[in-house]
């Protein structure tokens, strides 16, 4: 049976999973949602025995009803492959009394692969499947992570191109070395001085400019995202989160049936509302933690109802969580009202003019699965060098706040069951920030590639590949720009004037 799509806001419904993923937001601003979550219809003890290849079918067949089976395998098989590290893609290590989903094990080392390595392949599937002749623009908004994961999987791709855009100094040096040594003819990386909410509110306008749309379509081009508004880049997501309850019962760690909690250190929402739908789709999912660095307007929100972006944006050592527009929470609040696009499209208005909105108790109370807890820089670095000097495991700063979530989570509710947490960067990505935490002392005076070989000695673990490339790699890309001239310099490369 065919899954349509259908507009946030209303605007549009009826529309295929292939159409989805080109337009990547809908044209009122809206983001894509099933008209309904489908649920699993293999058991997880199946499932228990599948690889992350089979089980991303199972998963993905459910939402992606327009591409054959031929289609959905060949792109899982070009995006799960030799570009991982690591044989199962996503491992679990058990650490302490709580399970790492390892997500970083890909080409970028960030939990970004997983679903950027298949996006591509989605993508230009789906612009066969309908027809297009544009060629695709992938233009997207990254604090980190996104863009270098998404210049890996579109660089060279025919028929695209991409323009990545990043907060000038909101970046780890590492992160920003990844992106503007990024090879490839269509690829294009910009640095703006401003914080990651210009960048995402600054790619939003741009799609939503439709004498520019029509411009490009003259000249032979069309917008997509790779950003998390992207369905298909959600729904890739939700794989993981299956693949981590049937590996666990397969490892007889949980009984068929037996819950698990999620911790989820989060920015942009996505990742979480991956784990919620996982849970829709009926997986034995009790608890949804949500992780916030001190820019913890999602804490604010579960504790209160009030979503207020109106504070302070702090640049903290986790990036790719500095953030206070959290564009998926948008689909989630559209479940909680009822799927009423009305109120929805209220509520958006309403942060979009004061910076705040406020749901009703009744919303509220639909939210009893989910808990925030946020850490202070001082406590993610404690957890840190605390983890690691008990352990030897090595976490980064965005893992280090989801285990704190977790530990004060434990703390406050005595909850006993086993949990998965979400680690969703390399430490390698973050040395500078990883090494000061366990000794400032003896690592604050070295340089960042000297801090990753002294990383590799404490923790045991090869120096990545995505480290070892930039090490000596020339920087491609010096283009900077105000956000008021991110749309000029999107025409510019591509010789619109």
């Amino acid at each position: 049976m065919e899954l349509l799509y259908k507009s946030t806001r209303g605007g549009e419904s009826g529309v295929p999973a292939s159409r989805a993923i080109l337009e990547g937001l809908a044209k009122d601003g809206g983001l894509f949602v099933p008209e309904k979550i489908p649920a699993l219809d293999v058991s997880l003890k199946e499932l228990s025995g599948m690889s992350y290849q089979e089980t991303a079918y199972q998963v993905m067949k459910l939402f992606l009803t327009d591409f054959t089976e031929e289609e959905l395998r060949k792109c899982i098989a070009g995006a799960y492959d030799g570009k991982f590290d690591t044989e199962v893609i996503a491992p679990l290590a058990k650490v302490e009394d709580a399970y790492y989903l390892e997500l970083f094990h890909g080409a970028t080392i960030a939990f970004k692969d997983m679903a950027l390595s298949i996006l591509p392949h989605l993508m230009t599937t789906a612009a066969k499947k309908n027809q297009i002749r544009n060629e695709i623009v992938i233009l997207t908004a990254t604090s980190g992570d996104t863009g270098k994961a998404a210049l890996a999987g579109f660089a060279d791709v025919p028929g695209t191109r991409i323009i990545v855009f990043y907060p000038k100094n909101g970046v780890s040096p590492i992160q920003e070395k990844q992106m503007v040594t990024q090879k490839g003819d269509n690829t294009l990386v910009v640095g703006i001085h401003g914080n990651f909410d210009d960048a995402q509110s600054g790619v939003k306008a741009i799609f939503g400019d439709r004498a520019l749309a029509e411009e490009l379509d003259r000249a032979g081009f069309q917008f997509s995202s790779a950003n998390s508004i992207n369905i298909g880049r959600l729904v890739p997501q939700v794989v993981y989160y299956v693949y981590a309850y049937a590996k666990l019962l397969e490892n007889g760690e949980l009984s068929d049936g037996e819950p698990m909690n999620v911790v989820v250190p989060t920015g942009n929402f996505g990742n979480i509302l991956a784990a919620y739908y996982a849970k829709l789709m009926g997986v034995p999912i009790a608890k949804l933690i949500c992780a916030s660095n001190e820019n913890k307007v999602l804490y604010d929100f579960f504790q209160t109802g009030e979503y207020d972006r109106n504070r302070p944006f702090i640049l903290t050592t986790s990036p790719s969580m500095d953030i206070l527009i959290s564009s998926n929470l948008e689909r989630l609040i559209y479940r909680i009202a009822g799927e009423d696009a009305g109120e929805d499209v209220k509520l958006m208005d309403a942060l979009s003019r004061e910076g705040k909105y406020r749901i009703t108790g009744d919303m509220q109370e639909q939210l009893k699965d989910f808990r925030g807890y946020y850490a202070t820089e001082e406590e993610c670095a404690k957890q840190i060098a605390r983890v690691y000097s008990d352990t030897g495991y090595v976490l980064d700063p965005h893992t280090a706040v989801a285990s704190c979530a977790y530990e004060k989570y434990r703390s406050e509710t005595g909850d006993g069951t086993k949990t998965v947490i979400a680690s969703t960067a390399s430490p390698y990505k973050f040395t500078r920030s990883v090494m000061e935490a366990v000794d400032k002392e003896k690592y604050g005076r070295m340089s960042d590639f000297e801090l990753v070989d002294c990383l590799e000695e404490i923790s045991g673990t090869p120096v990545p590949a995505a480290i070892e490339e930039i090490r000596t790699a020339p920087v491609r890309h010096r283009t900077v720009c105000e956000p008021e001239d991110m749309k000029q310099t999107v025409k510019g490369f591509l010789g619109i004037e």
